[in-house]
């Protein structure tokens, strides 16, 4: 019989997961027992060095791109059951993306393994100086229910092509894409290098408890608060992929039929469960009532006067946060939306007016279909409000004026941003993804990815040839004025 476990770092279940499920699937829990005795195969397979040449990593990025495609509509019925995606939002966040990262690291893979050469001192001549990339060993990976296939999967894009082992652990939150994880992983890519550890808060906390070499945390800042404390103890790094409140400024400068569009589809993307859409906008005193009403405007456009008929609009992950969203509403004005339905998990896009930022609304990422829309007499007034508050994972500025955009980007700081739309810069490989502060540390995507789950080891190489005793004692007067020369 398989030992049951909790949660033992940081008082409760909700404090690291949440165990709600979205659909009538029920996710199955990996035997605690075994957990450690797949961390030890994974070693056992690491150490082998069957990861580390090239030939097995291409094999093991083709395996990846064939699952992809093969699976494609598995994976869009297994999102839709979990999180309600529309699916065409699906294929482009977690099929297609998933297509063009592995085709990026197959692409450039060679290359990012090359060791790197650098200059070499004086002092070492003869000699060459390299930065050789390593694999760091086995490593972690704990997905969230927002996009649950594409953010298992792109951490192991990287982790595969550095040439790692890794346990994937999948949200339980999201069983069918769970299930459907743990089915097709091993029938594609090599089992003795990667394995799906399912379940909740029993299993994440057994896995936390093992040595791991890397531990990848996509998720909320207080379980990556837990995450960090438990890889403390193995002195482990951790990439902890975060989110906050990301700000979104529209200065009077801005084509607000453009920036309403791009607001509200990088908003209401994926029903608002996105850690990098718009958290609230901050707009000129001056155009605040002509934004509102194209946002509204937009709003009708896009999914029309009844959004829970749209096949284009999403769901809430699951009760639980839909009850925390409408706390979120309340005692706040509703410009659009607030309208709910429990049973279908349904909250309308929602617009907020004249919000406060003390309401409890500004205090707390929203994670769902909510825009409070803030007036601001200016520019330096947006970076004051941005800058009173915690580093967020994003930053928007809408403006027609370059001068102004540069003065948000220099005197903020984010871990990313995006100048004239949203989300969008997580679709360039060459950008490394992260947080800075409480929004995260560490990045991924493209190179980022595979730098991510490497050690760039320092080499210095010398001959035999030419080892002059100016260098060893005894120490003369001699040798000293040459030294001094030379270092």
């Amino acid at each position: 019989m398989c030992a049951r476990g909790r949660l033992a770092y940081n008082g409760g279940s909700e404090n690291i997961m949440t165990s709600v499920q979205t659909s009538s699937i029920a996710t199955p829990n990996t035997c605690l027992d075994e957990i450690p005795k797949l961390v030890q195969e994974l070693r056992a397979s690491f150490e082998s060095g069957k990861t580390r040449p090239i030939e097995w990593r291409r094999g093991q990025l083709d395996a990846m791109l064939e699952l992809v495609r093969d699976r494609q509509e598995d994976i869009l019925d297994a999102l839709a059951a979990d999180v309600g995606k529309p699916r065409l939002e699906a294929y482009g966040a977690e099929v297609s993306f998933m297509v063009n990262d592995i085709n990026h690291a197959k692409k450039h893979l060679a290359r990012w393994m090359k060791a790197e050469r650098v200059p070499t001192t004086l002092v070492n001549q003869p000699g060459k100086s390299r930065v050789r990339s390593e694999p760091l060993g086995v490593a972690l990976i704990i997905a969230p229910w927002n996009y649950p296939f594409q953010l298992a999967m792109s951490p192991l894009v990287g982790a595969l092509a550095a040439g790692n082992c890794a346990i994937l652990k999948p949200s339980e939150v999201a069983p069918a894409t769970s299930r459907l994880i743990a089915e097709l992983v091993p029938q594609y890519l090599d089992a003795s290098a990667v394995k799906v550890v399912e379940g909740g808060v029993p299993e994440t906390t057994k896995l936390l408890e093992q040595h791991f070499d890397h531990i990848f945390y996509t998720g909320n800042g207080q379980v990556g608060r837990i995450v960090m404390r438990a890889a403390a103890e193995h002195l482990t790094p951790v990439t902890l992929e975060l989110g906050g409140k990301s700000p979104c400024v529209v200065d009077h400068t801005a084509d607000l039929d453009v920036t309403a569009r791009r607001v509200v589809w990088g908003k209401f993307y994926n029903c608002g469960q996105t850690c990098v859409a718009p958290d609230y906008v901050l707009v000129e005193a001056s155009i605040h009532d002509a934004f509102v009403n194209r946002v509204l405007a937009t709003i009708r456009e896009f999914w029309g006067d009844d959004p829970q008929k749209s096949p284009d609009y999403g769901r809430v992950v699951n009760g639980r946060h839909l009850k925390r969203l409408l706390g979120l509403i309340e005692g706040n004005t509703i410009a659009a939306g607030g309208v709910s339905e429990e049973a279908d998990r349904y909250l309308a896009p929602t617009v907020l007016t004249e919000v406060s930022p003390d309401e409890k609304v500004m205090q707390e990422e929203i994670f769902g279909p909510i825009l409070p829309v803030l007036s601001v007499p200016d520019v330096d007034a947006a970076i004051a409000f941005i800058n009173a508050r915690p580093k967020p994972l994003a930053l928007y500025h809408f403006s027609g004026d370059k001068r102004l955009s540069e003065r948000v980007l220099t005197r903020t700081s984010s871990g990313g941003a995006c100048i004239n739309h949203c989300l969008m810069h997580l679709t360039v490989p060459e950008l490394p993804f992260g947080g800075v502060g409480e929004s995260g540390m560490g990045a991924y995507h493209g190179k980022g990815s595979f730098d991510t789950f490497s050690h760039r080891k320092s080499v210095l190489s010398r001959p035999f040839a030419m080892d002059p005793p100016v260098a060893y004692p005894p120490y003369t007067e001699f040798k000293e004025k040459v030294m001094k020369k030379l270092l």
